[in-house]
């Protein structure tokens, strides 16, 4: 019955309904238009006066009449869905309670191993079918279980409203079609950026599950047929999360321009080259050869040297130029 959360019996609720209905009226008349027994009417309305659902008059015979519903339910359905929320605190705490414990005393509560690449294709496809705020990617060169453009599922959870942050190292725009899947991707809404090089192929949705390798696979690994691990909520999932956030901080931004070429890679097999120019100008900075030096010994205003300089700080998010100095070292660029 629906008023039972209110604190309300079947036989309640339908006499209450009763009394709404027609008013006043007692015992018999009542209990014959509900086809229920006398004595047990007497017992419901018994129950409903001392509820404050119903009072009685004072005549002969006695006659009952309902007490206004919004004065006499709506208080008992607030007490009852602070009640009922309570409840839902109470049980989602001892579910993760109880996950907590599992998690401890068996592996396989953390980490499950899907062997092959049509398992992994489908485990990929189902995180992102489910995924509800965001998906981190790393994409190596040479794909295992899903080929370059194949991976609708993206597009979908995009349109969804789902973050996608990618990473691409720099070897994967030498795959065929590469490009231009990430340039439909980046259209689509997916955030890019590249780097010379990723540890390991790794996809994490919500920051909840996390999938990875846990042996080399495909095109260079051996087995041929790829091993690899679901993970849950766990200190490895939570390493696999900063794995991601440290790379993504040093990455390149990729963008498409009006063109519709993908910008920020400086051609398809070398995401984080600089050009010569830079990297001349550069070399002079590191040195510690002082602005106005770098711009006379390259023949380009002051104002362009500085330009440049804030254009290679904002491309390795580097706040200071010692920042930039240790980037350079790091990415190559010297």
């Amino acid at each position: 019955m629906v008023l039972e959360i209110a604190g309300l019996s079947p036989d309640e609720e339908s006499v209450y309904a009763l009394l709404v209905t027609f008013g006043r009226a007692g015992a018999a008349d009542l209990a014959e238009r509900d086809g229920m027994p006398v004595e047990r009417m007497d017992r419901v309305l018994e129950s409903l006066t001392a509820k404050g659902l119903a009072s009685p008059t004072d005549g002969v015979p006695r006659l009952y009449q309902a007490a206004p519903p919004d004065v006499a339910l709506l208080p008992r359905l607030k007490r009852s869905a602070e009640a009922l929320d309570l409840a839902q605190h109470e049980a989602a705490r001892l579910i993760e309670s109880y996950r907590d414990t599992m998690r401890r005393r068996d592996a396989g509560q953390l980490l499950e191993v899907i062997t092959g690449a049509e398992a992994l294709r489908q485990h990929l496809r189902q995180i992102q079918t489910s995924v509800r705020e965001e998906m981190l990617w790393f994409c190596k060169a040479q794909y295992v279980a899903m080929p370059s453009g194949s991976n609708t599922e993206e597009f979908e959870a995009l349109a969804r409203g789902v973050r996608y942050r990618v990473l691409y190292e720099k070897a994967f725009f030498d795959d065929e079609g590469a490009v231009d899947n990430v340039v439909a991707g980046v259209r689509a809404g997916e955030v890019a950026r590249a780097v010379p090089q990723l540890p390991l192929r790794l996809a994490i949705a919500d920051r909840a599950v996390a999938v990875f390798p846990l042996v080399a696979g495909g095109p260079h690994g051996s087995p041929e047929e790829p091993t690899t691990a679901l993970v849950r909520d766990s200190n490895l999932l939570a390493a696999l999360i900063a794995l991601f956030e440290r790379y993504w901080e040093d990455a390149v931004p990729l963008d498409v321009d009006d063109s519709g070429e993908l910008s920020g890679t400086d051609g398809p097999a070398t995401p984080d080259a600089l050009a010569p120019t830079d990297r001349r100008l550069l070399s002079l900075l590191v040195a510690g050869v002082a602005d106005k030096a770098i711009a006379s010994q390259m023949q380009l205003s002051r104002r362009t040297v500085q330009r440049r300089i804030q254009g290679m700080m904002e491309r390795a998010n580097a706040a200071t130029r010692m920042q930039l100095a240790w980037q350079a070292a790091r990415r190559g660029w010297l």
